[in-house]
């Protein structure tokens, strides 16, 4: 039996699946798009990166799993479970991949994740590419909340996270595993309306 909601859902089915997965503009002349299939070379390249691997326990296995992934990626979509985007210069090179997974549309609560290329690190492609998808998802689409997590030991997205307004809620003890055993994970959100706006 199906249970009722006894209250309204933050974003009704449908806001997302009915139109296609946006075209999303960043400052500095970023753009987030969704991914194609002529993308999986450099992604699967990606998980060559030490840092990515690091971080990133799922990781695929040849290119055509990264165009299965795209396909699912897709379905995602589809079925308003998640959005992922490639973040590409207006030229076309990609930059790097941010997404939202886990979307709760009952509660207009999503989860962010996000690498960038080692090229474009240090340019702040991250945080200006978390930015605009921010302004997407709570100004534009009804979400209430972005969540991302971490690990405490990786420095480098926790200066991500707070510099795009995600503020640091707390630390989920032993809450994840990476290749070198378990990691404490800090959690950051931001919040529509009462979120701590970039500097």
């Amino acid at each position: 039996m199906t249970s009722v909601l006894s209250t309204p859902p933050a974003i009704s089915a449908g806001t997302l699946a009915d139109g296609p997965q946006p075209v999303l503009s960043a400052t500095g002349g970023l753009l987030l798009r969704p991914w194609e299939a002529t993308d999986a070379p450099v992604f699967f390249a990606a998980y060559r990166d030490s840092e990515i691997r690091r971080w990133h326990t799922r990781q695929p296995v040849s290119e055509d799993q990264v165009r299965g992934w795209f396909d699912q990626y897709r379905q995602d979509w589809a079925q308003e479970k998640g959005a992922h985007w490639a973040v590409i210069r207006r030229d076309g090179e990609v930059l790097g991949r941010i997404a939202m997974r886990g979307i709760d549309l009952d509660d207009g609560v999503a989860n962010c994740a996000y690498w960038v290329l080692p090229a474009a690190r240090g340019a702040g492609v991250a945080s200006r590419a978390l930015t605009a998808l921010s302004v997407w998802a709570l100004g534009e689409t009804g979400f209430h909340r972005l969540e991302l997590d971490h690990s405490t030991r990786n420095k480098a997205s926790c200066r991500v996270a707070t510099k795009s307004g995600f503020l640091l809620e707390g630390t989920k003890r032993s809450a994840a595993i990476h290749s070198d055993g378990r990691h404490d994970m800090h959690l950051h959100a931001r919040i529509r309306g009462n979120e701590r706006m970039p500097q």
